[in-house]
């Protein structure tokens, strides 16, 4: 809901797409009322008049949380102006800089924006097919978001707290201040292969089911590893681990599951281990990058990580630093009456080659292990 910094009238204004004057759809403006709990009171000049914020700040605020232009109409409630007080008074108490609070309102924005369309798109056929003939779209739509609103709420607050709180654990555990920022995690994209070619030979509702198929078993096999889900890209997902291991055992069961669906295409991976920044729930930096570029040159149906990534899979002794040394490994064991080390992974060597920007790299070909080197 941002507004020109004059306070003027703006022509035309509009509340989160509907004319914001009285020819506006009823339903809508209900529906409205019924979620923000609150009516329209205030022009954004009143709100933030009310919230003691100078109106360049509370354009700041509403353009960094995605609301939409809407001039001086009367579009406000008491929830609005609340929201206003909250954030300008954690800027005034010092517990945030003002860029910091205009972070926190453009993440949350973000975040919970793409939220409420997915729940849209998802409750859609529930919101415009009657169950009994002659209902219409009014009859249908309220009493249900009536029912939905309370518990989604809750649930939520709920499945927010708990993130918040594994994500305050990771970065208390860091091992020093820069660490917080700037970490050591494994990042890997995994990418459907053929995508391309699939979006001109299918149906956009097949389409449709084969991305989410995909996302959703991406999704679950990431969080019941251990690992954390960056963002999904339609044909390809990104998430990080702490640990390699971890990426790495993600990786190839993302690659098992996909190759027992006759319905899902090929899968490459690539995997970089080494210093990542973190923003705003994403990724930067050039580990990011070299993961990005193993993905594009990998094999089908296979896993390629970067020397650092195989360094940290032999340091932890996830992986063998060969077979020969693996096998010698097993006999020196054998010859103490000892258990032979069990090793997850295998590593191959691929050719170096040059990646653009990256300069030379060495691939290594990651797979499984059954068990210890006899």
């Amino acid at each position: 809901m941002t507004v020109d910094d004059t306070g003027s009238d703006t022509a035309g204004s509009r509340v989160d797409g509907h004319d914001a004057d009285s020819g506006e759809d009823p339903l809508a403006l209900r529906l409205e009322q019924l979620i923000l709990g609150a009516e329209r009171r205030y022009t954004p000049f009143q709100a933030a008049r009310s919230a003691g914020v100078s109106m360049e700040l509370a354009s700041r605020f509403w353009r960094a949380m995605g609301f939409a232009d809407i001039g001086q109409a009367k579009a406000l409630t008491e929830a609005d102006v609340l929201a206003l007080r909250r954030l300008a008074g954690l800027v005034e108490a010092g517990l945030l800089s003002e860029a910091m609070a205009v972070q926190v309102a453009r993440s949350t924005g973000q975040t919970t924006a793409r939220l409420a369309e997915w729940q849209i798109d998802s409750f859609l056929e529930g919101l415009t097919e009657p169950p009994e003939p002659g209902m219409t779209r009014t009859e249908v739509t309220y009493p249900l978001i009536e029912l939905l609103l309370p518990e989604l709420e809750e649930f939520i607050v709920y499945v927010w707290r708990r993130q918040l709180a594994a994500a305050t654990g990771r970065v208390v555990q860091a091992a020093d201040d820069e660490e917080m920022v700037d970490r050591r995690l494994a990042v890997c994209f995994a990418d459907l292969v053929g995508f391309t070619r699939l979006t001109r030979r299918m149906e956009e509702e097949e389409l449709g089911e084969l991305v989410e198929a995909f996302e959703t078993t991406a999704a679950d096999l990431v969080a019941a590893n251990g690992g954390r889900l960056v963002k999904t890209l339609g044909d390809e997902v990104l998430y990080a681990a702490d640990d390699a291991g971890v990426a790495a055992e993600i990786a190839l069961r993302l690659i098992e599951t996909m190759a027992h669906d006759e319905t899902m295409p090929e899968l490459r991976v690539g995997m970089a281990f080494g210093t990542v920044t973190t923003r705003m729930g994403d990724v930067f930096g050039s580990t990011v990058n070299l993961a990005s570029r193993l993905t594009s040159i990998a094999p089908r149906d296979a896993v390629l990580v970067d020397a650092a990534f195989a360094e940290e899979l032999i340091r932890t002794g996830d992986a063998p630093a060969s077979e020969a040394e693996a096998a010698e490994a097993a006999v020196a064991a054998e010859k103490e009456g000892e258990e032979p080390p069990v090793y997850r992974f295998a590593l191959q060597p691929m050719w170096q080659r040059p990646v653009r920007g990256l300069g030379v790299i060495e691939p290594w070909l990651l797979t499984r292990r059954a068990g210890p080197v006899a």
